[in-house]
């Protein structure tokens, strides 16, 4: 950081909310998960040692392999010699965004940014003007939707492309005056509420060769709403199973929506994959279900006692999201959907063999034989990391083969084992005496296409109850893994810990070396051979975060005093160079500063050096973060800004002053450089 730019020393912490959250991003996005206990009750290690009998012969053997080399040189010697090899990846050199609590987006000097899209702005052609005071579910399917997570970019052309967004929540308090709750809410405001979630296509153009993008002129024909009430083929092998099929749909290949729609990908053949996350908070009746029922859902943290007709109430408009009349409605949720943005008029996809959990995002990359893996993290407490491995290759330009290609492969759970002597992991986030939280981990197969390879599971089982397979089997409880990415420069691939405050010091483990975990922590992985196929791999934690002020944190073992505070890290992207930039959830509550999109190098000498890039307004997470491939422009979508206020008392009025909006925005340097740098 520049000597004339000092760190401005934090505000006093405080007690955090819901794992860093404020109160109502823990109400209306995970149904407050974090205030009842975590759905994971499995007796599955905290430590990473490998303990338990594995329940096929295949599994036996590679839990065999990983636990003869557990004594094996660290991830961190190996990267490091890999990266000098490779030579230093270029440095950013911006001048640091301050901490602030402003109501604003906040760039670097010699930056600026534009808001490219906001709630309820025309999508489709033809669509209405938003009217706030009299919002309809009609107008809605057809205007840019609520909360916008992810974000991705399809080039067409140098000065054109297609940027999908996920619409993951609602904030009705937010959206309608008034308003109390799903109980008492009109049923306009509901059906306007499911239109306000799933995703937008939008096509954008490059203003005079800037980083700047606008929404583009014209028709634009590839514009396209997907909402909850799109269709969706459901595809697969678990498609057309028992447990997927319903009153509306008795084949089981036909789901209405697509629901809390938080990271994703983009796929080699240039389609956009989503990850369905919170979707428990949309359905009610879990308590009045059979036994057998009752305990799949509770799994999946969906409310099975009590009073479980609360929340938002969809079902007050459709019969569908009530459990008690269509018990198999909640199985057609949790999974990974793929969208074609070339083709407004495809049907889109969820993926049943990526298998069925709380999908923070899936992110490919290409094995050394030409296959496909995809990444993917469960974005609860205690909750595992998942690879899926195509059966065939990607070949460049077929889009119908290409297009197959998730329907077929293995399914992947992480089993992580340290390699520091149990006592040396005491909770506090202390090194251990080698100087490194490492080891090593294998990917435990769940299932192919064709076979289970969990006992008592059929194929069909693991993939709907994935959970519960991955319980069966070992894997290793994580501090909610979010987003995963592959580093484009080195292939090393990088999972956000958010964070977990219901980890016990005692809890602790060397993948997961804090308890309580407030801030959360960065998760590196080399595959063996530097190949995505492989079927084990070393792993670090390059970074502990927090105030670097604190003990407990760590920055790869970079210079503290030189690094910006980060906490809750959440997605992850990369640059060309292979810098790795993280957007936070949960800054306010936890350091009391807004949350924002940070960048770090993770190879060569400044391995470590964290600076902040952007920071959102009061009461927002930074979502998206993408940035474009000639490294000219810095996608961010701020989500729920102002999430505590409500339209009588907002606590926010970004991005117009009036209202909070939830809206995309993109960030360019002024003098033409990239991203990143002065």
């Amino acid at each position: 950081m520049p000597e004339s730019a000092p760190r401005r020393r934090l505000l006093p912490l405080f007690a955090d909310v819901g794992g860093g959250r404020s109160p109502k991003t823990c109400q209306y996005r995970c149904g407050n998960a974090c205030f009842h206990p975590a759905p994971n009750k499995s007796d599955n290690p905290y430590f990473g040692d490998i303990f338990r009998a594995v329940l096929s012969r295949r599994t036996a053997l590679q839990g065999a392999a990983v636990t003869g080399g557990a004594g094996a040189l660290g991830l961190s010697s190996a990267g490091t010699a890999a990266a000098n090899e490779r030579g230093p990846s270029p440095r950013p050199t911006f001048e640091a965004v301050q901490p602030n609590n402003d109501d604003a987006v906040t760039v670097p000097t010699g930056y600026d940014h534009h808001v490219i899209i906001r709630w309820g702005d025309p999508v489709l052609p033809g669509a209405p003007e938003f009217d706030f005071e009299n919002q309809t579910a009609e107008a809605q399917a057809q205007q840019f939707g609520y909360n916008c997570d992810y974000v991705g970019f399809h080039q067409l052309d140098d000065d054109h492309g297609l940027l999908w967004v996920n619409h993951e929540y609602t904030n009705e308090e937010l959206m309608f005056a008034g308003y109390t709750d799903g109980n008492d809410a009109d049923p306009e405001q509901i059906r306007v509420a499911i239109a306000a979630h799933g995703g937008s296509i939008l096509e954008l153009e490059r203003q005079s060769g800037t980083g700047e993008w606008r929404l583009a002129g014209g028709d634009r024909p590839f514009n396209r709403r997907i909402t909850g009430n799109t269709p969706f083929r459901i595809s697969g092998p678990a498609a057309g199973h028992e447990l997927l099929r319903t009153e509306a749909d008795p084949e089981g290949h036909e789901v209405l929506g697509t629901l809390n729609n938080c990271a994703g990908g983009y796929t080699p053949w240039g389609t956009f994959l989503s990850g369905e996350e919170n979707c428990d908070q949309y359905f009610v009746g879990g308590d009045q279900v059979s036994a057998e029922e009752r305990e799949a859902l509770a799994r999946y943290s969906i409310e099975v006692e009590g009073d479980t007709y609360v929340g938002r109430r969809f079902d007050r408009v459709e019969e569908r999201f009530d459990l008690a009349k269509h018990p198999n409605e909640a199985n057609r949720f949790y999974w990974v959907v793929e969208i074609d943005p070339t083709d407004p008029e495809s049907k889109p996809t969820k993926r049943t063999m990526l298998g069925r959990f709380k999908h923070e995002g899936a992110t490919t990359a290409i094995t050394s034989d030409g296959r496909v893996a995809v990444y993917m993290g469960d974005d609860e407490r205690f909750e595992y990391i998942y690879k899926f491995v195509s059966a065939k290759q990607y070949v460049k330009g077929s889009r119908k083969h290409n297009m197959s290609l998730l329907d077929t492969g293995t399914l992947y759970v992480g089993r992580l084992s340290g390699n520091s002597p149990e006592e040396e992991i005491d909770g506090t986030g202390t090194l251990p005496s080698d100087g490194e939280f490492d080891g090593k981990g294998e990917w435990v197969p769940l299932a192919s296409n064709t076979e289970s390879f969990v006992e008592g599971f059929t194929l069909e089982e693991v993939l709907i109850h994935t959970r519960s397979a991955a319980d069966a089997v070992g894997a290793t409880k994580m501090d909610r893994p979010e987003d995963f990415e592959p580093s484009p420069v080195t292939g090393k691939v990088y999972c956000c810990l958010t964070n977990n405050d219901a980890r016990e010091p005692g809890q602790a483990d060397e993948p997961n070396p804090r308890g309580p975990n407030k801030h959360g922590h960065i998760l590196e992985v080399v595959e063996d051979g530097e190949d995505a196929g492989a079927e084990s791999f070393t792993w670090n934690v390059p970074i502990v975060c927090g105030d670097p002020e604190d003990e407990s944190t760590y920055f790869a073992g970079y210079d503290k005093s030189k690094v910006m505070p980060v906490s809750a890290p959440d997605n992850v992207t990369f640059d060309k160079d292979g810098n790795l930039w993280i957007a936070t959830d949960g800054q306010p509550s936890a350091l009391e500063i807004n949350d924002g999109l940070h960048v770090v190098p993770v190879e060569g000498r400044f391995r470590g050096e964290l600076r902040t890039f952007a920071t959102v307004p009061v009461e927002a997470e930074c979502c998206g973060p993408l940035i474009s491939e000639d490294n000219k422009t810095a996608f961010l979508a701020p989500q729920h800004p102002g999430e505590n206020g409500t339209v009588e008392e907002p606590t926010s009025t970004w991005p117009d002053g009036d209202f909070p909006r939830p809206s995309v925005v993109c960030v360019w340097h002024t003098g033409g450089r990239d991203v990143g740098a002065a």
